[in-house]
């Protein structure tokens, strides 16, 4: 089946689901590896930045988005590896899935932003129209 899988994941309830299932499908094939991969979207970093100037926990609430999938990832007992990459979330995981030959992409349907997804377009529509391989987009 799938031995090489791109997991996208911000964190969300939905990312969450998406990791159970590329979870499933590594399960399936013997040696296969999840990439999971985070990407910090510059423009959200300067807002977060200037909205919480004097926390010193700002980057610990990323690792905390980070943690259910990672635990799920752990569970399993699946090869796995976490990247955080950089730039707008669409176009970054369709560049790095591209790039790097993966054999499936696996993607919640939704983030953590409903309303920026809803004027700009979802990141999932954006992966699943330009990727090269196919595109699990999870609810």
């Amino acid at each position: 089946m799938y031995k090489k899988i791109l997991l996208a994941t911000d964190g969300s309830e939905h990312s969450k689901r998406a990791a159970e299932n590329a979870v499933h499908i590594a399960k399936c094939s013997p040696n296969s590896k999840i990439e999971v991969v985070y990407v910090v979207d510059h423009d959200k970093v300067k807002s977060d930045v200037l909205k919480n100037w004097n926390s010193a926990d700002i980057g610990d609430k990323r690792k905390d988005r980070m943690k259910d999938v990672e635990r799920i990832a752990k569970e399993s007992g699946v090869s796995y590896e976490i990247k955080i990459l950089h730039g707008e979330p669409g176009p970054v995981i369709v560049d790095y899935a591209n790039k790097n030959n993966f054999e499936i992409v696996i993607i919640g349907s939704r983030g953590l932003n409903v309303l920026q997804e809803f004027m700009l377009g979802s990141v999932s529509h954006k992966v699943a129209k330009r990727a090269n391989c196919p595109v699990l987009i999870v609810k």
